[in-house]
């Protein structure tokens, strides 16, 4: 019997395709989980030898020689791994929370969290962010390097009220609480015209220092509400939200009435330019400076999803963002929108 005689078979081999990518990540699940399971207790098989025996960091030298002698393919039995390993399972034996998500990670995901973050909340925030949208070592070191957590915790927008769960937190990540504009090239009494134009045209730099997931669709985008004219200064759209993001440029202190104009941008977007298929669109005002707890209030008082940031012409931010974080309790009430 030859393929034309049977009809009607593609949803059957669909369905096929779907079983076994399914399982295929359900034994990678598996084996990730044995792996860091197997790296937990020789690191505390170290750890208790060396309480014991009073042993040295030397032991994992020895350790590594001979566990490579036996296992010679393996190449997780490196000395400095071996030592890690001791660490990983002394940084997350005490937390009921952290401990069984470690197990949900890579290991070279661990490796970095464990050694690039200054505590449990902030590890807690990564191995979320690596667990829920497949992070990979190279954007995780990036993110992090990017302070992407204390911006998370520092924005301002009111998506906790106007943006659906499911994509709640891609759109926190989406907005930082300060730009740095430090390829615009101004006049010392620059208009907002201006500004516009630089990112403009520096437009590839402007797209990075925004987070990468954002594409050029417009400046000056011109639409129509009713007989008047509306004219959005930068259009971008986010591939991840799959949102049109509508962007205002302000060369002053932040208003409450800018949140006002942008909800009506946002409504003709919708009516008017959004796809089928693509998700709410999303208004960024992005000012010189701003009162937060200003900002707050506004805020709440707009059904649209809208973030505030501010920008610099230079690169400002602080090594040590400590000091501009919540206390630790309203943090952990934060990050528990991935327990929901």
């Amino acid at each position: 019997m030859g393929n034309n005689e049977i009809q009607g078979y593609e949803p059957f081999v669909d369905e096929l395709k779907q079983l076994i990518h399914k399982k295929q990540y359900h034994v990678l699940k598996v084996i990730n989980a044995e792996t860091i399971n197997l790296y937990w207790e020789i690191g505390e098989e170290i750890y208790r030898q060396q309480q014991e025996k009073g042993w040295g960091k030397s032991i994992v030298q020895i350790l590594s020689q001979e566990l490579q002698k036996e296992f010679s393919g393996a190449k997780g039995y490196s000395a400095a791994n071996l030592w890690r390993m001791r660490n990983f399972y002394l940084t997350y034996r005490d937390s009921e929370k952290l401990a069984p998500l470690v197990r949900e990670i890579s290991w070279s995901n661990n490796i970095i969290i464990m050694e690039k973050c200054k505590d449990d909340l902030e590890r807690e925030f990564y191995i979320q962010m690596s667990k829920q949208y497949g992070w990979t070592k190279r954007i995780l070191s990036n993110f992090i390097e990017a302070k992407t957590y204390e911006k998370y915790l520092t924005n301002q927008t009111n998506f906790d009220l106007t943006v659906p769960e499911e994509r709640r937190v891609q759109a926190k990540l989406a907005v930082k609480d300060e730009y740095t504009f430090d390829f615009a090239e101004l006049s010392p009494e620059y208009s907002e015209h201006e500004l516009e134009l630089q990112l403009v045209n520096n437009i590839r730099a402007f797209l990075i220092e925004m987070g990468g997931d954002f594409t050029f669709i417009g400046n000056q985008y011109h639409l129509m509400a009713g007989s008047r004219d509306l004219y959005i200064d930068l259009l971008l759209f986010h591939r991840r939200l799959r949102s049109l993001v509508a962007i205002e440029l302000k060369i002053g202190e932040f208003e409450a009435e800018y949140a006002g104009k942008m909800q009506l941008y946002l409504t003709a977007l919708d009516e008017q330019v959004k796809l089928p298929d693509e998700n709410p669109s999303i208004g960024m005002i992005i000012c010189k400076s701003k009162d937060k707890t200003y900002v707050e209030y506004a805020l709440k008082q707009t059904s649209a999803p809208i973030g505030v940031a501010t920008y610099q012409l230079r690169s400002t931010l602080p090594d040590n963002m400590k000091a501009m974080l919540p206390e630790p309790e309203e943090i952990a009430k934060r990050l528990r929108i991935f327990e929901q």
